[in-house]
């Protein structure tokens, strides 16, 4: 369950002085100045061979060199194809990588790096949409200057291939493949920018957060970051299936390719879709995007005992077998209202909600709807409980049970996962701090509160309320996330004076409250009883394990 990223243009680049250069290998890249920040921008460099032809549906090539003398590096390259009314807009050829750094940097600098991957329901999304210049300057500003990276990844069918020839040839989780490359170009080139490979904080939102989690399960990545930031993201936020459950939305890409659209249903389409033509491909993710018959048909999926996502998140949660880096986790206040239909009326429409997303179960049907049950009762038909929270009895037009609704599915897939994800990290040791993201929004949708998504232009210095508030807390979100970048914890002392975040123990359960009019610690124990249930169910509500090969 993952929000489709809102565009956020958050700057604008200008070139005011000579382009700033610098050699990778026998390259020249040339970039661009960020005008009156005193920032380099060096953009879409490939990181991995384009993923077309006989590369197309399979695991990224890793490319460290270009084979040219001169690469022109002042623009991000074009994001990965998704739903678009051209074919020109997005591209297959776009698995690039940028930096943004301070301005003449040496390359013995050794700067901390923070590493971002963007959201988007794993649909949709691009790198350029997030200029780290804010993040940047604000990191020099305030004596401790980082380097800012951020890539782009397969999307859709092309990044998370469904159904069993998918999976049978091992061409499931392409877009985790691309984060791990884009990674490990960071191992082999960063320091050329001036940065220090082994102080890579990896950060995102949404589906990024989400990716960044599950790579914490069965992944290198403790080789490849020292450290994480999880915004709106849990490895059990997505419903997790095998890949066979959706079959049907891997027929409908194929069947959206004229040339393969005969063979949709053969299961052999492989061959087939690798010589196609990339406008035809784009035709078949116009298709099977537009034909999913869930919220989002592309997620993650179980990919055997040897993959990146070989079993429930819960089972490694449980056994404490996961890389332990230190991070920051939290959550936004209504995470809910964004996934909820607005169309729901009646307590039986959010049992049916509730039953599709997380059917077939692995518990018998007597115990699944008895479960189901259970957390209906947990969650009344009463608005002023309901989300958006703090509310009151306002309805906003619509049904009382769509608040009832949308206070359970972000429990359910956010706040619920966010505290199992620290309280089990906090047991073993791991250094953890948690956040609660509640600034009021007052440009958005007022039905959707403090929604999935809204930190987002906080993080990146552009909110779109300029209130004193709302610019404040802006501030000190950036230097929290550059003061855990550069030292590992969110309290360095440098910047704005802001309240000594606590880490999350489990004698000292607390969250951060981000909120410009009050920032402070709260305990984490909202809707106590409601989230220790869910949690206490993962087959029911985190789905099935993967069956042995």
């Amino acid at each position: 369950m993952l929000l489709r990223t809102i565009p956020y243009i958050l700057a604008t680049i200008v070139v005011v002085k000579a382009a700033p250069q610098l050699s990778l290998g026998k390259t020249t890249l040339v970039g661009r100045d960020i005008t009156g920040l005193k920032l380099d921008f060096f953009g879409g460099i490939p990181f991995a061979e384009p993923p077309l032809g006989n590369l197309r549906l399979k695991p990224p090539v890793l490319k460290t060199r270009l084979d040219v003398n001169t690469f022109d590096a002042s623009n991000f390259g074009k994001g990965c194809l998704q739903p678009s009314s051209s074919v020109t807009e997005f591209s297959e050829d776009c698995l690039t990588i940028n930096v943004f750094r301070p301005s003449g940097v040496k390359s013995n600098a050794k700067l901390p790096v923070l590493f971002w991957t963007y959201g988007g329901g794993f649909e949709d999304g691009q790198a350029s949409i997030y200029n780290g210049s804010a993040i940047v300057a604000q990191s020099v500003a305030r004596g401790t200057p980082l380097i800012y990276v951020n890539y782009n990844y397969r999307l859709g069918p092309l990044g998370f291939p469904q159904g069993q020839e998918a999976d049978s040839r091992g061409a499931l989780n392409l877009a985790l493949r691309d984060q791990l490359a884009a990674l490990e170009w960071v191992q082999a080139n960063i320091g050329i920018f001036g940065g220090d490979k082994t102080k890579v904080t990896v950060f995102g939102e949404s589906a990024g957060a989400i990716m960044t989690a599950i790579l914490f399960l069965h992944s290198p990545l403790e080789k490849l970051a020292r450290a994480a930031i999880l915004e709106s993201g849990s490895a059990a936020t997505p419903q997790e299936f095998n890949a066979e459950r959706r079959e049907i939305d891997w027929q409908n890409f194929v069947a959206g390719v004229p040339s393969c659209a005969s063979i949709a249903t053969s299961g052999n389409t492989f061959d087939c879709l690798k010589a196609a033509n990339s406008t035809e491909i784009f035709s078949g993710v116009i298709n099977g995007l537009a034909k999913v018959t869930e919220l989002f048909g592309y997620d993650p999926t179980f990919d055997g005992p040897n993959g990146l996502f070989p079993d429930i998140a819960s089972k490694f949660l449980s056994t404490g077998n996961f890389a332990r880096l230190p991070f920051i986790a939290g959550t936004n206040l209504d995470e809910g209202t964004a996934f909820t239909p607005t169309t729901i009326q009646s307590t039986a429409d959010i049992e049916a909600f509730i039953v599709s997303g997380y059917s077939p179960p692995i518990v018998s049907p007597a115990v699944f709807a008895s479960t189901v049950s259970k957390l209906l009762e947990l969650y009344p038909d009463d608005p002023s409980l309901g989300s958006p929270f703090n509310t009151g009895n306002q309805t906003f037009g619509f049904n009382s049970n769509v608040k009832r609704a949308a206070a359970l599915v972000g429990d359910i897939g956010f706040q619920a996962q966010r505290r199992s994800w620290i309280q089990a990290a906090s047991r073993v040791g791991v250094k953890t701090f948690g956040y609660l993201f509640t600034q009021p929004q007052p440009n958005a949708n007022p039905a959707e509160g403090v929604t999935h998504g809204s930190e987002v232009p906080f993080v990146y210095g552009a909110p779109t309320d300029t209130s004193a508030s709302a610019l404040r807390i802006s501030a000190v979100m950036i230097d929290y996330w550059v003061s855990f970048a550069t030292s590992l914890d969110p309290n360095d002392g440098h910047g704005i004076p802001r309240p000594h975040w606590a880490q999350y123990t489990p004698e000292n359960q607390v969250l951060m409250q981000l909120n410009g009019a009050n920032t402070t610690l709260i305990p984490d124990d909202y809707r106590k009883e409601q989230i220790a249930f869910i949690n206490s169910e993962p087959a029911v509500f985190h789905q099935r394990r993967r069956r042995a090969n």
